[in-house]
């Protein structure tokens, strides 16, 4: 314990934080206690109450954090290329391999932040998940402001319905080819890779200003 001691507090909530996911995954965030985390984390239940001081807190950590990561992979997704089409592509597979990489932390990112910071009683990570949620918004904005503008994508379409449309879809999308995974291939006759395609280019077609 002496060299965990010497640990930075960074290191120490982080291992907490990771602990956290992993039971949040198994048994749910309601059906996991302070308890649990620190006795399989190893820490006294008094030193995890040091990091985090109540599960809200660290439910907003873990929130925060995939926020991040989604961040990451949507900016990764468009800066690559400059064709509209493809940019449209590589967002759609950089979800794909963001709910197959970080599961937990996907179901996270479609949950409900808090949007109101008019008064004290709101978590640091609250204010930053926030955000960097309207960094991904600017980001998706800007791909569909220039689509429009390239001729690409429809010029009537309004930008924020249409983004949070898509958000909505493609996530749905995502959830039920990994949920229905087995009907998919033996009922519809196709394998999920396929089944999201399909999917993905039935939703850009509506916004695309030439039919494919």
């Amino acid at each position: 314990m002496g060299r965990r001691k010497k640990e930075p507090g960074s290191v120490h909530r982080q291992n907490i934080a990771d602990t956290a996911q992993e039971l949040f995954m198994q048994k749910g965030i309601e059906g996991t206690s302070m308890s649990e985390i620190a006795k399989k984390a190893g820490y006294s239940k008094a030193t995890l109450y040091v990091y985090f001081k109540n599960k809200e807190e660290l439910v907003g950590f873990l929130v925060l954090e995939s926020m991040e990561k989604l961040y990451t992979h949507i900016l990764n997704a468009l800066k690559t290329t400059r064709h509209t089409k493809e940019r449209y592509d590589n967002i759609c597979q950089a979800l794909v391999t963001y709910q197959q990489e970080y599961p937990f932390y996907f179901q996270l990112a479609l949950s409900e932040i808090n949007i109101d910071f008019t008064h004290t009683d709101f978590l640091p990570e609250e204010l930053e998940t926030f955000r960097i949620g309207e960094k991904i918004n600017d980001k998706v904005r800007q791909f569909i402001q220039e689509g429009i503008d390239n001729g690409d994508l429809r010029a009537d379409i309004p930008i924020m319905p249409t983004i949070f449309s898509f958000w909505s879809m493609m996530s749905g999308l995502i959830l039920t080819s990994e949920h229905k995974r087995t009907y998919i291939q033996q009922e519809i006759g196709i394998p999920q890779e396929e089944f999201l395609s399909y999917g993905f280019q039935t939703l850009y077609r509506a916004i695309a200003a030439k039919t494919l």
